[in-house]
């Protein structure tokens, strides 16, 4: 069964900042809206989404505000190896990513059984486990065919 969560609109911005205990400011909002709006974005990109809607913004302001997102649960952060930290909007599901060994495209993948975590090892080393993070790399559609011509 999915999280239920996953199929419901997320709070606004505001409010969802308020329900963390966060501070409401124009960029904390214009930078949830980028994260939640774009496709697995890199902070550059959320900073200039960002000053697209409200002007200036130092780029360390972007950074502090993703991790305070990040820390609260707001957003969520991944790292493929080789690239920088992506964000995104979808939370609290235990989704997975494929990613582009070629052009560095990320996409969701549902997890496999549907709730966290929703895959077991072996041996759990005493860990209470709470998620799995699985990456899975490849060529997407679009870059098979370029490989395969080179």
């Amino acid at each position: 069964m999915t999280d239920p969560r996953h199929h419901h609109e997320p709070p606004a911005p505001a409010d969802a900042l308020r329900g963390a205990g966060l501070r409401v400011t124009a960029a904390r909002v214009a930078i949830l809206e980028a994260v939640r709006e774009g496709d697995h974005l890199a902070a550059d990109t959320v900073a200039d989404r960002v000053r697209e809607r409200v002007g200036t913004v130092s780029t360390q302001a972007v950074y502090e505000a993703l991790n305070a997102l990040t820390g609260a649960g707001l957003i969520r952060r991944i790292e493929p190896a080789g690239s920088p930290a992506r964000y995104e909007g979808r939370i609290g599901d235990n989704h997975h990513h494929l990613v582009c060994r070629h052009c560095g495209t990320v996409t969701d993948v549902d997890c496999a059984v549907g709730h966290a975590p929703c895959l077991t090892p072996v041996a759990d080393a005493g860990y209470q486990l709470e998620e799995a993070e699985v990456i899975y790399w490849g060529l997407c559609p679009s870059c098979q065919p370029v490989i395969v011509e080179n």
